[in-house]
């Protein structure tokens, strides 16, 4: 049988949709904001010559330039003042997730709250900016060694001073408008950022698929399997993403009073993707610096190590497969621990008398609770890591435009799912506030 809320969720119509105003305000919020972000991927960096550049980055496409490329929405490949996007800030997280891990001090300041909370965010932010400058440093030398400087209209340090204050005032206005968003608007921020620069180029790869169609560089049959290739993948990312294993939690009867309470039973889920997109979007940040500086030092008159490491690291090569697979698995894990602690959720639920039948109260729940995540974050883990790699085989073998790669669409997927989970939530609150308003209307009468 439905809960009452299930059965509100089904309710929810346009009309419940008008009423609520404030959900209104939030959605028209992060659309403005989103049309800001990509207004701001077609502002070029100072001193940049755009038909060089745009030659230079079409020869390198296929590589992971075209990668990273995608994450930022094109930014990169027209060299705006986006052109890193919120990639530094997602490594900057990374770290310092990593950091609380390890640091007993940083693991103390998350415990206390809302204001250890609030210092680690600000030691985030601190280190976006250092990795900001030293990728926009990297960018701006880059630059300037790319077919013997023909990118640059002057190079020298001036050139590499503006680049780096431009990049890092990008870089910080879009960690602010992400924070915005998730504040005042709808949906994660950040999550809404990578996701507008997917879903901004996803009708020219369409055209570009359909043009190689048109030329006979692609049959039509395999331009059908491939759509329906893509539909089944989506099929796959919204079943596995709502897919969890629902852990029975018993709780005993109490007296209090003449009243008998307690005795129900209620149940944990754990999903079977419980890191959700983070680990490629981590793996995709952590790949995308390097390989961004060695495909800019490929392109110039770099050394020759550092060419044969650019073609290593290339699309669909075995050595970027093996370290893109190898970083996903890990933080799939490193995630799913991040967010589901056993030992915690055991011990909360032994404060509150809650047991998993046939299992003792305390350790041996939270033993028992780690193996079964443990087994669900294996099947996870690779889950995303076959995901991930179905770009790359149509890539490398097919020549098909990344967009239509299993990494794109999960991300596509997840945050739209996230998103109307939230709009959901947001609704039923209203519709709860109105039913209490109700109710407070009848007692007075």
């Amino acid at each position: 049988m439905a809960s009452a809320a299930e059965q509100m969720a089904r309710n929810m119509n346009f009309s419940a949709f008008q009423k609520s105003t404030d959900l209104q305000k939030r959605i028209w919020f992060t659309l403005g904001a989103l049309i800001v972000y990509r207004l701001g991927t077609y502002i070029p960096l100072p001193g940049i010559d755009p038909v060089a550049l745009e030659e230079i980055f079409r020869q390198n496409a296929s590589g992971l330039l075209g990668m990273f490329d995608m994450f930022t929405g094109g930014a990169l490949s027209r060299m705006t003042i986006f052109a890193l996007n919120i990639m530094p800030y997602i490594s900057a997280s990374i770290i310092m997730q990593l950091m609380t891990a390890i640091s007993p001090s940083l693991e103390q300041m998350k415990k206390e709250g809302e204001s250890g909370r609030k210092k680690i965010n600000q030691y985030t932010r601190y280190l976006t900016v250092l990795i900001t400058i030293m990728q926009a440093y990297g960018i701006s030398v880059g630059l300037e060694s790319m077919s013997n400087g023909s990118a640059v209209m002057e190079g020298g340090w001036f050139f590499r001073f503006t680049t780096v204050v431009t990049l890092t005032g990008g870089t910080m206005f879009l960690m602010w408008l992400g924070e915005q968003i998730t504040q005042r608007g709808v949906g994660n921020g950040i999550s809404l950022i990578i996701f507008a620069g997917i879903v901004a180029n996803l009708p020219s790869a369409l055209a570009g698929t359909l043009e190689l169609g048109r030329t006979g560089a692609l049959s039509t049959i395999f331009i059908i399997g491939l759509l329906i290739l893509v539909i089944g993948v989506i099929f796959l990312i919204v079943f596995v993403e709502r897919a969890q294993r629902r852990i029975i939690v018993q709780y005993p009867k109490r007296q209090r009073g003449n009243r008998m309470t307690g005795g129900e039973s209620s149940h944990l889920p754990l999903k079977l993707n419980t890191a959700g997109v983070i680990p490629p979007i981590f793996a995709g940040s952590i790949l995308g610096l390097p390989v961004t500086i060695l495909g800019f030092s490929a392109a110039g008159s770099g050394p020759e190590w550092v060419t044969t490491l650019t073609a290593l690291m290339g699309r669909g090569q075995p050595a970027y497969l093996i370290i893109y697979v190898a970083l996903i698995v890990f933080f799939a894990f490193f995630y799913t621990a991040v967010v589901f602690n056993p030992h915690d959720t055991a011990e909360n639920l032994k404060k509150y008398g809650g047991f998993v039948p046939g299992i003792r109260p305390g350790k041996n729940t939270a033993n028992y609770l780690d193996k079964v995540l443990s087994r669900l974050t294996v099947l996870g883990a690779a889950y995303l890591a076959a995901i991930c790699l179905l770009p790359e085989i149509l890539m490398s073998q097919y020549a098909v435009p990344f967009y239509f790669g299993g990494t794109s669409l999960l991300i596509v997927v997840t945050v739209t799912l996230d998103t109307v989970a939230q709009v959901q939530s947001h609704m039923m609150a209203h519709q709860y506030e109105g039913l209490i308003k109700k109710a407070k209307l009848r007692g007075r009468r």
